[in-house]
C-alpha cells in the first residue's frame, strides 16, 4: 500500500537549495507510489504565534491562561482555528512527515517552530507521550541545510556536537510525541559548494529516500525506564545495566560519561 506523506516545508525563495530537497522529494516518494501533501508554510503564511486566536468559543480559564491546557482541551472539543485543523488532518493522515528547512540559530525557523507549537499541541500530554505517544505509529524526520560545515557542529567545533543541538528537537519534539524518528538529512553548508556537490547532496537525498521506510530509527530510551513515582528518575536497574558501558544512555541521559557517538545522527545507535 502506498504511503502517505507530509512534508512541513519552510523557505520563502523557490530558488533555494531547500526548495530543491523538497521538490526532490516529492518526485523520488511520488515515483515510489506514496501519495504526497506539502504544507509550504511561507506561502501559505501560516501564523507562528501561539495565541488565544487558536481556539474558538473563548477560553476556559482567561485569568490562568495556559496554552497547553486550553489547546488540548479545545482539540477534544473541535473548538481549534481553521488552519490548525488543516494541518492537524494533513497530519492525520500522514504515515511519514518530513521537516525541510534552514537551521537557523541552531534550530528551525520560527514559522516552522510555529507549527509544531500549534500543530503538535494536542499531543501534548502527561498521559501519553514518548514510546505511549499519540503519534507512535506514525514516522518523521527532519531534513536541513546549515550555513556551515561539519566540522563547526562537531564534539570539538565551535557550535558543539550536533547530536546535542538535535536532542531538543528530535526527542523533545517528535520523540515525545510518539514518533518513530528517523536519523536526520543534513545538507552540510550547501551554499558555498560547487554546482557538483549540490547536485551530489540531492542524488544521496533521491537515493536514501528510495529505502527510507526500511530505515531503522533512531534509539530513544522507553519510558518504562523511568520511575514515574520519582520525577521520571531512571530506573536503577537501568542505571546498573549501563554502568559497564563506555559511554552514556542517551545524549539526553548520558550519567557523567561520554556522549554515545550519532546517537541523533544514525539509526539504533
Amino acid at each position: 500500500m502506498a504511503k502517505k506523506v507530509l512534508i512541513v516545508y519552510a523557505h520563502e525563495s523557490p530558488a533555494s537549495f531547500n526548495a530543491a530537497a523538497k521538490d526532490a522529494a516529492v518526485a523520488a516518494l511520488t515515483a515510489q507510489g506514496c501519495t504526497v501533501e506539502v504544507s509550504d508554510l511561507y506561502a501559505m503564511k501560516f501564523k507562528a504565534a501561539a495565541t488565544t486566536e487558536d481556539i474558538t468559543g473563548g477560553v476556559k480559564d482567561a485569568e490562568n491562561f495556559s496554552y497547553a491546557k486550553e489547546i488540548k482541551l479545545a482539540s477534544e472539543e473541535g473548538r481549534l482555528a481553521e488552519d490548525i485543523k488543516k494541518e492537524q488532518e494533513k497530519l492525520k493522515e500522514a504515515d511519514l512527515v518530513i521537516f525541510q528547512f534552514p537551521m537557523y540559530w541552531s534550530y528551525v525557523p520560527a514559522i516552522m517552530k510555529g507549527w509544531m507549537d500549534r500543530v503538535l499541541g494536542c499531543a501534548y500530554a502527561q498521559e501519553k507521550r514518548y514510546s505511549e505517544g499519540i503519534f507512535k505509529d506514525k514516522k518523521a524526520m527532519l531534513s536541513f541545510t546549515t550555513d556551515c560545515p561539519e566540522s563547526v557542529y562537531s564534539d570539538t567545533g565551535i557550535n558543539g556536537d550536533i547530536n546535542v543541538t538535535l536532542w531538543p528537537l528530535q526527542n523533545g519534539i517528535l520523540n515525545y510525541c510518539g514518533f518513530q524518528v528517523f536519523a536526520p538529512q543534513i545538507f552540510w553548508d550547501p551554499a558555498t559548494g560547487s554546482p557538483e556537490s549540490r547536485s551530489s547532496m540531492l542524488e544521496g537525498w533521491r537515493i536514501r529516500l528510495q529505502n527510507l521506510c526500511g530505515e531503522a530509527s533512531v534509539y530513544f530510551a522507553p519510558l518504562d525506564y523511568f520511575d514515574k513515582e520519582k520525577g521520571f528518575l531512571l530506573k536503577p536497574e537501568v542505571k546498573e545495566k549501563y554502568a559497564s558501558k563506555e559511554s552514556g544512555l542517551t545524549v539526553g541521559i548520558h550519567m557523567g560519561k561520554p556522549l554515545p557517538a550519532n546517537s541523533q545522527t544514525k539509526a539504533g545507535v
